[in-house]
């Protein structure tokens, strides 16, 4: 990917918009590489040259995408912030304003979490590990839990939490910024419910 990478980050932005509007509107398998080229704005030749396959373009979005997401959090979460409730808040404010960024990038993943294909399943399963490793780092490290009702799981409510998240996004179109807020506010409703039945005093 060195030769993308060594590109002007406008036109590497455009293409990498381009790809992920593509992927998102067809899913892994349909994708086609001539369509890809031509919402990227280069040759088709060029997304080879760049990226070798279409599955190196596929995993490199994946990656990058996570890579957004979690540089926006490294740089910003506040550790200070004990409450469990609180810290999933901060934490999806940050992703929400990371992936605005690249408004493709909700609609993208949203795919990715329910692609099927198995050329890029195993990949995406892997991926989606890493990422819940940095997730339960993320929730678990410092948290304060003796709000929490005596019998709570905590991993479990994180769980339930991560589902969901994903059966939002499943159901929801996000494509514009106001898509997004509204999943955002149902989400946060969840939250608050959650929060009223599994702590002592909420």
């Amino acid at each position: 990917m060195e030769k993308f990478e060594n590109l002007p980050e406008k036109k590497q932005k455009t293409i990498i918009d381009g790809a992920l509007k593509v992927f998102a509107a067809n899913g892994y398998k349909k994708a086609s590489v001539s369509d890809i080229a031509l919402a990227a704005g280069i040759s088709k030749a060029m997304v080879f040259h760049y990226f070798g396959t279409k599955k190196g373009l596929y995993l490199y979005l994946i990656r990058l995408c996570s890579d957004i997401i979690t540089k926006e959090i490294k740089k910003n979460f506040d550790s200070t912030v004990t409450d469990f409730f609180d810290r999933i808040i901060l934490s999806s404010d940050i992703k929400i304003a990371a992936m605005k960024k690249y408004t493709a990038i909700p609609a993208f993943l949203t795919g990715m979490y329910y692609e099927k294909d198995e050329e890029v399943r195993e990949d995406i399963e892997a991926l989606l590990a890493e990422g819940d490793e940095f997730r339960k780092h993320l929730t678990f490290d410092g948290l304060d839990t003796s709000r929490f009702k005596d019998n709570v799981d905590v991993a479990l409510v994180l769980k339930m939490l991560v589902w969901i998240a994903e059966g939002f996004s499943s159901g929801s179109a996000l494509k514009t910024d106001e898509d997004i807020e509204a999943m955002c506010n149902e989400f946060y409703k969840c939250l608050r419910l959650l929060k009223e039945n599994l702590y002592k005093d909420p």
